[in-house]
């Protein structure tokens, strides 16, 4: 289906479903650009953190029990 036929299509649904159209298209639209974004900086960021020892230096202790002190 093409977007012509597609615009006529939702033209012809009542007004209620046609806002359901919009808003779950400009979700889905926001969602995507949100993944595209953390995708992005987390490969910008991979290189500092596969390097420099200093950023993953306490992943060493991510396992060990902590105890709040009172």
């Amino acid at each position: 289906m093409g977007t012509t036929e597609l615009i006529r299509e939702i033209q012809q649904l009542p007004v209620a479903k046609r806002i359901l159209v919009i808003e779950r298209t400009l979700k889905s639209i926001r969602e995507s650009d949100l993944r595209k974004k953390m995708k992005n900086a987390a490969n910008s960021l991979l290189n500092d953190y596969l390097m420099d020892n200093e950023l993953t230096s306490f992943t060493a202790i991510d396992f060990d029990n902590f105890y709040e002190a009172r």
